[in-house]
């Protein structure tokens, strides 16, 4: 059992390192695309919405940019890995192995990048004077929950490509109001009510939230806070685990 788990982790490693190759391979700044891209992605909306929110938003640059950094961490993570038992196909005949593995690989592919995207966002906190405090210490748990949740997406995703590829277009446009319905560059409390209500219940809203929380506001996230990023991480995640072992067997007769 302990020499399998070894080699379920060397696998994955190899995958990863591979995917991260592959995907800067014809690029000339490979990855520091990823800490570049929140960069001019927080300077553009940063001279767009800066001005509309001042009143309503004190450090705008740093208030999106956290939680546009953990929006590419879920879409990059959950878009990749819902292709990957197809693109491996020829792998997956050819050799023996976990299939969760490919899964795991791209979505901690995109866990690599946003690590290094968090480059660009401790260096936007010391120029906006961020002061840092112990707060801070609960980032890395919302991060995990959240990983968690993009685990469990990333699987049911992968298995549901598999038997309708149309649902890697629809993703597309599901990925586009979920980022708008996300609050990544607004304050909420200028919705309407019903439009608070709806934007309080999903789920990549709790997990930037709280970060703002820890890394903007200095405060720990409420209990009820933790319940919900709990309850999201850990459910999706089972969800996700169930539904994909359940139809890995099925996978080979459909590719």
């Amino acid at each position: 059992m302990k020499r399998q788990t070894k080699e379920y982790f060397f696998v994955l490693k190899e995958l990863v390192g591979r995917e991260i190759k592959r995907k800067y391979a014809r690029s000339y700044l490979g990855i520091l695309w990823s800490v570049l891209n929140p960069l001019l992605s927080m300077a553009v909306l940063s001279l767009i919405f800066s001005y509309i929110f001042s009143r309503s938003i004190e450090n705008f640059p740093i208030y999106y940019l956290t939680g546009y950094v953990l929006w590419l961490l879920f879409s990059e993570a959950t878009r990749s890995a819902m292709t990957v038992l197809v693109d491996n196909k020829q792998l997956l005949i050819k050799v023996r192995m976990p299939k969760q593995v490919l899964a795991l690989s791209r979505i901690f592919t995109a866990f690599a990048n946003f690590l290094y995207s968090l480059i660009a966002f401790a260096l936007m906190l010391i120029v906006f004077r961020m002061a840092p405090s112990i707060h801070l210490l609960a980032f890395p748990l919302v991060v995990a929950l959240m990983l968690l949740f993009c685990i469990g997406v990333g699987y049911i995703l992968s298995i549901v490509y598999v038997f309708f590829g149309d649902v890697k277009h629809l993703y597309s446009v599901i990925l586009t109001l979920w980022m708008y319905m996300s609050a990544l560059f607004y304050p909420v409390d200028i919705l309407p009510e019903y439009v608070q209500r709806i934007i309080n219940i999903n789920p990549i809203y709790s997990y930037v939230e709280a970060a703002r929380e820890c890394i903007m506001y200095h405060h720990f996230p409420s209990g009820i806070m933790w319940l919900e990023m709990a309850a999201w991480g850990t459910g999706v995640f089972l969800l996700g685990l169930y539904i994909f072992r359940k139809n890995e067997n099925k996978i080979m007769q459909r590719l």
